[in-house]
């Protein structure tokens, strides 16, 4: 017999533990996937307009079947030679600027980044890390210090390798050309230079989507990247959720950035969710990380995720994906733009490609962050039909961030159920 939710919830604390996360004050139990839709256990149906890890749709016909077909011939690691992951990482790279053509492969983003941080170190002698106060790079000791909201009370004492430095806020603190974001991370150079640490990367998302996804200028990367590179440092960006042409002007958010990352690192949307990562660089930063670590993942690269990650890159192809998700982006930012005349609580309309929102207030003069409104927004979506979150520092900016098959039909479909929600939720802090 089936579990009842509340089972469920029940079991999950019992059995995996306290403290695992849940979206939404009710939580969803979803048993299938298709496209751009979820189904529930009863059988309901949900515009997914949130998961990024089904990059080109759930159970995209193309992903299964690279997954089923390499499955039934081989699976194993990459001591053993195949051609997979050459092809891939040649098709991977072909996406890229000289001089990123050289891979690591891994399983997720955390090791990914775990491998970036561990790389600068290596390359530059020195080890001091900086990264925003409002940011996430994944899980493991090392990278959860790059998250000030994740930080364990026990490091292993490595907090005192990290600085942060205020993450960029286009709608109340603009920086039209980056300067003020290149000058504070000078200084927290300076200051770790000082001190005897020194300087090693700075890690960013270059859409900085957790923080929000700011409104930035084509370029604006660029100063800071200067500054980094001036000092020695290495220049990471993490792309987990901004790549694989969501922003839909460019293949990489940091090609819109105005720069060329020293390491570039991938993981969740990369092969449809099959656990995929990878960390790129030049050849001689990854020879580097070689020589000193002598690296080996056993499921890093293997047969079958490498078939899964080509599939995602010849549906991007082969469906014109980008195209769509740069078409559907104006349409989004469109509608949104018109709710926001309609509706005093969106105080700031902003995004690229796929990934669009709202910043929502309690009053568009002082842009007080509304974040239980905005909470309580999300969770009435979820009962009409509608998925989404939140994010930003204040986590009252509206998180949409569908797969890339995305249609105009479907935004047409949430914004007209917001519209609903929105005239039906009195503004309460």
């Amino acid at each position: 017999m089936a579990r009842s939710t509340k089972a469920i919830i029940a079991d999950r604390a019992r059995l995996l533990g306290p403290n695992v996360s849940t979206f939404y004050d009710d939580p969803l139990h979803i048993v299938r996937g298709e496209g751009v839709w979820l189904w529930d256990a009863k059988g309901r149906k949900y515009l997914d307009c949130y998961n990024n890890v089904p990059h080109v749709g759930h159970c995209n016909p193309r992903v299964v079947e690279a997954i089923t077909r390499q499955a039934s011939m081989l699976n194993t690691h990459t001591r053993y030679l195949h051609e997979g992951i050459l092809d891939y990482v040649e098709r991977l790279t072909a996406t890229m600027a000289e001089p990123l053509d050289t891979v690591i492969m891994t399983c997720t983003g955390s090791e990914a980044n775990d491998i970036a941080l561990r790389m600068a170190e290596t390359v530059t002698g020195k080890r001091g890390i900086i990264a925003t106060d409002a940011t996430y790079h994944g899980n493991t000791s090392l990278v959860s210090q790059l998250s000030t909201s994740n930080v364990p009370s026990m490091g292993f004492g490595l907090d005192q390798f990290f600085r942060f430095v205020p993450a960029p806020d286009s709608y109340r603190a603009p920086d039209p050309d980056g300067t003020a974001f290149a000058n504070v991370v000078a200084q927290q150079i300076a200051e770790l230079e000082t001190e005897g640490t020194g300087f090693a990367a700075l890690v960013v998302c270059p859409y900085f989507l957790n923080e929000g996804f700011p409104s930035l200028s084509p370029g604006w990367l660029n100063v800071t990247a200067e500054v980094v590179r001036k000092a020695g440092g290495l220049m990471i960006c993490d792309e987990v959720q901004s790549g694989f042409g969501r922003i839909g002007s460019h293949f990489w958010a940091h090609d819109k950035m105005g720069i060329v990352p020293d390491v570039v690192t991938l993981g969740k949307p990369m092969a449809n969710g099959h656990p995929v990562g990878a960390v790129v660089a030049n050849g001689d930063t990854i020879g580097a990380f070689r020589r000193g670590y002598r690296y080996f993942n056993t499921f890093g690269g293997n047969p079958v995720s490498c078939a899964a990650a080509m599939a995602v890159l010849e549906e991007l192809e082969a469906q014109d994906l980008i195209a769509n998700s740069a078409d559907v982006g104006v349409h989004a930012q469109s509608r949104l733009q018109s709710l926001a005349q309609k509706y005093e609580c969106i105080g700031d309309v902003r995004g690229s490609g796929l990934i669009f929102g709202a910043e929502m207030v309690l009053d568009r003069g002082s842009k007080e962050p509304a974040s239980a409104f905005t909470d309580k927004i999300i969770n009435k979506m979820r009962h009409e039909g509608i998925i989404l979150s939140k994010l930003g520092r204040h986590k009252n900016a509206l998180k949409i961030r569908p797969p890339m098959p995305f249609s105009k039909e479907n935004a047409n479909l949430l914004f007209d159920t917001l519209d609903a929600v929105l005239a039906n939720t009195p503004l309460t802090s």
